[in-house]
């Protein structure tokens, strides 16, 4: 059994709107009806479990019963970070899943086979999170913005979600973190900070997380497109 957590508990205050950002309509259907879309039909998962704020549990439910994800198994409430917002959906695993994939629910672009590559993966690697390899030079630097040197090109990937895990690996990568008080911006490091491996797989570059305004634009041209792609 796969099962993908799909968090949708974050507010998004770069959105600078007046609601969560996952409730954010694009061509008439909230950004986080159009991710579970994409989860729901994967042939892939059997479950999936939403991790929302406490206060929006309703409303999602409510978006479940609308669109009719018969996948959704649970309604979980999140933390105050994205961690621990993963570790609550980690709780409400049942006892037969074997393989989690983790995703934001503000990246309604990802396509099922990404996710079906990604499970393959998991299943020989045990870890693996999808990206792009990078377009840009990136330049670190100090805390006084001088650049300290410049890593080389070819090694540097835009991480981006499912991150694909065994269910075995994942707990108990999260059951260390928070032993160890270890925070991490993404699961896989997590994973890293155990001693595993992550395998990279490339996806592409239209599954963005939608962060600002510009995003929005940008995912509904995206979706505008293959909408007009499955019409033709």
């Amino acid at each position: 059994m796969n099962t993908a957590i799909v968090l949708a508990a974050g507010k998004g205050s770069r959105m600078n709107t007046g609601i969560n950002k996952q409730y954010i309509n694009i061509l008439g259907k909230p950004i986080i009806a159009h991710t579970l879309d994409v989860f729901n039909k994967c042939d892939e998962i059997q479950n999936i479990i939403l991790v929302a704020a406490e206060d929006e549990k309703d409303l999602c439910a409510n978006i479940i019963a609308e669109y009719k994800y018969n996948k959704v198994r649970a309604v979980v409430a999140g933390g105050r970070e994205r961690q621990e917002s993963v570790y609550n959906g980690l709780t409400q695993l049942d006892s037969n899943c074997k393989i989690v994939l983790i995703h934001d629910g503000a990246r309604p672009l990802v396509k099922s086979s990404t996710i079906s590559v990604g499970v393959e993966a998991c299943k020989k690697h045990g870890a693996v999170s999808v990206g792009v390899p990078s377009k840009d030079t990136i330049k670190i630097v100090t805390e006084q913005q001088i650049v300290n040197y410049t890593p080389n090109r070819k090694n540097i990937w835009i991480t981006q979600t499912p991150q694909i895990f065994k269910a075995e690996i994942i707990k108990r990568a999260h059951k260390t973190a928070r032993e160890n008080a270890v925070n991490a911006t993404d699961d896989a490091l997590l994973v890293e900070y155990m001693g595993y491996n992550v395998k990279m797989i490339e996806a592409d570059y239209e599954n963005i997380k939608i962060t600002t305004p510009e995003d929005l634009i940008i995912a509904e041209i995206i979706l505008s497109k293959r909408q007009k792609a499955v019409d033709l």
